[in-house]
């Protein structure tokens, strides 16, 4: 991502967030979707503004040094570290999902909406159904 980009990226995050924020404190009885949009605007502003704001400041400490620029290049393309990588996401993976069935043996003994809980369990649902699909064209592949 070049500077202009992250700038843009990051302008739009603090813009997101303070409308967010406005509407929060503005909005006595939200009724509909906003109840939930000024916390979606909150989120996605904070996490755009983070991202603009690492794109630029890595793109401008990579271009004061080329042997670093070089340096970061090789690892990320180095097999070790990509390796590495997808192991850690694996396991992250693992964790979730028993996490995710926590959450949902919580929230059905505690009550909650059977809307909610089930959108959380075809949530949990379509995401093993792409893992298998994954893991069945991974091994045709290799």
């Amino acid at each position: 991502m070049n500077q202009s980009k992250g700038f843009a990226m990051a302008v739009l995050g603090v813009v997101a967030a303070a409308v967010g924020f406005a509407l929060i404190r503005t909005l006595d009885t939200p009724a509909g979707i906003l109840r939930a949009l000024p916390y979606v605007l909150v989120g996605l502003g904070c996490g755009a503004f983070g991202h603009g704001v690492g794109a630029v400041v890595s793109r401008r400490a990579v271009e004061k040094d080329p042997e670093a620029q070089r340096r970061l290049e090789i690892d990320q393309k180095d097999e070790r570290n990509i390796a590495i990588a997808n192991c850690a996401k694996a396991r992250a993976w693992e964790a979730m999902t028993y996490i995710q069935c926590a959450l949902m043996l919580a929230f059905a003994l505690m009550g909650t909406d059977m809307a909610a809980l089930l959108l959380l369990v075809f949530a949990d649902l379509f995401a093993e159904g792409v893992g298998i699909y994954y893991r069945f064209k991974y091994d045709r592949q290799m």
